[in-house]
């Protein structure tokens, strides 16, 4: 009865297996020089709007305080990103509310060096 438990042994693997390309490797020396890397051009700074107003607001919000950002003349697809870069910077909820940001919670201390960051030249916190 013994016989029966065992399982047979799957085969060993073979040593190395065949690589196509192992002889690319050999000939290393004898391939022509490629082309010279392209120059790495400095990125220029961010220039977002020139300023932003940020204040915090409860009324008509059920008591909630929510953070407004308000005057960053963005266009509304801009608006989406900036939006979604900042709820990922701060760790809170957001809407997009007419040409104004939502951001849920009081967020006034740590809005300004977010904006300044992503290019609004001139803050405001009211």
């Amino acid at each position: 009865m013994g016989k029966r438990d065992k399982k047979p042994e799957a085969p060993a693997a073979p040593a190395p297996f065949h690589n196509p390309f192992a002889a690319l490797g050999l000939n290393r020396e004898a391939l022509p020089p490629g082309p010279p890397p392209a120059p790495v051009k400095a990125a220029a700074p961010a220039r977002g709007p020139a300023r932003a107003v940020v204040r915090m607001e409860r009324k008509g919000r059920g008591g909630k305080e929510v953070t407004v950002v308000e005057q960053l003349e963005l266009p509304e697809a801009e608006r989406e990103t900036w939006l979604k870069a900042l709820k990922g910077s701060l760790g809170c909820g957001g809407t997009v509310e007419g040409d104004t940001l939502v951001l849920q919670g009081d967020q006034r201390e740590r809005l300004p060096a977010l904006l300044e960051a992503r290019g609004v030249r001139r803050v405001t916190v009211g």
